[in-house]
């Protein structure tokens, strides 16, 4: 092991990630500073590395996915991985093959790490239990988004004035009670020290209170329905889809008084700072939950978040495979 890759790996003992609740501040902050050194390998003219050289990493996914499935598909790609995609529209599973089945068969193929999308609430972690290998969650029912969560933190990093979250006071906007998105982005927001407030429909934010108070006493959450409350001062902004699929009826009067009241828009945009950052995890509905003017905004954020996720789920392969150096030479196991 060189000194580099010492300074990059030691400390790190997660078999899978299957949520950020399993990771400590100094966790996280080993998975920002690996992607550091992840992007600066994207910017070579040949962003590729044999760092996993000789790993199988199957694609799992029981959902729809564009951004996940392929910024994974790239990630693993550039670390020389074997990558093997498979959705569950097109595989055994619509025979009714159950998914401890379908785990077992996939290992039996060959794969050594697997990244999961599905459906249902805690999923990737019955996966973790039959599998010998790796899981990652890149998404599980209303519960978890881990690797989008560390990539939003990796892109407030990368923009903000100092590098740094903590202190600063960043908004979560919209459809919380529905989104695996913001219960991540609460867990890491919250560890490295930023000052979060969640806003929306009181329909959206149910049970979030009882949240704010489960938290460690040092952490800072606010919950509020009040939007000028929650922008004023705002160094940064993420708006979330509604998920209208996993609605009940009656959470909302309409589409269009919901985008009068909450949606972010130029004029709602004013009471937050001036060099406010704007971020949405995507995909986005323009006109509904964020204006079409803001998505295209020069403070917008949205296609970094994009960018960033292949540099924050090249370090977590990465450091999950404990494989070796990252700049040349050959996979070590």
């Amino acid at each position: 092991m060189t000194p580099r890759e010492d300074a990059l790996t030691q400390g790190w003992h997660h078999r899978h990630l299957l949520d950020v609740d399993m990771l400590s501040a100094s966790d996280i902050d080993l998975v920002m500073r690996t992607a550091v050194e992840m992007k600066e390998i994207l910017g070579r003219p040949i962003p590729k590395v044999p760092t996993l050289r000789g790993t199988q990493v199957t694609i799992l996914f029981y959902e729809a996915s564009t951004r996940t499935r392929v910024s994974f598909e790239v990630a693993a790609k550039n670390l020389s991985a074997d990558v093997v995609n498979i959705a569950a529209s097109s595989s055994s599973v619509t025979k009714g093959e159950s998914l401890v089945d379908t785990i077992r068969t996939v290992e039996a193929l060959g794969a050594d790490m697997i990244v999961m999308r599905h459906a249902r609430s805690g999923a990737p972690y019955l996966a973790a239990q039959v599998f010998s290998g790796h899981v990652l969650n890149g998404g599980d029912g209303w519960h978890a988004h881990p690797t989008q969560a560390l990539l939003d933190l990796f892109t407030l990093r990368d923009r903000l004035p100092g590098g740094k979250v903590a202190g600063r006071k960043i908004v979560i906007l919209g459809d919380i009670l529905h989104s695996r998105v913001a219960r991540s982005n609460i867990w890491t927001l919250t560890t490295m020290g930023a000052d979060l407030w969640l806003c929306g429909p009181p329909t959206l934010l149910r049970g979030l209170e009882r949240w704010a108070g489960a938290l460690p006493s040092n952490r800072r959450l606010t919950v509020t329905t009040d939007l000028r409350a929650a922008l004023r001062g705002a160094h940064a902004v993420m708006a979330l889809r509604l998920q209208q699929e996993r609605m009940a009826g009656g959470l909302l009067p309409s589409l269009r008084e919901y985008s009068l009241r909450y949606g972010l828009t130029a004029t709602t945009l004013r009471w937050a700072r001036a060099d406010a950052l704007v971020m949405h995890p995507g995909p986005m509905n323009e006109g509904v939950e964020i204006g079409p003017e803001i998505a295209a905004f020069e403070r917008s954020v949205v296609t970094d978040q994009v960018a960033n996720g292949v540099a924050v789920r090249m370090a977590l392969l990465y450091l999950i495979a404990g494989s070796g150096p990252i700049e040349g030479g050959e996979t070590h196991g």
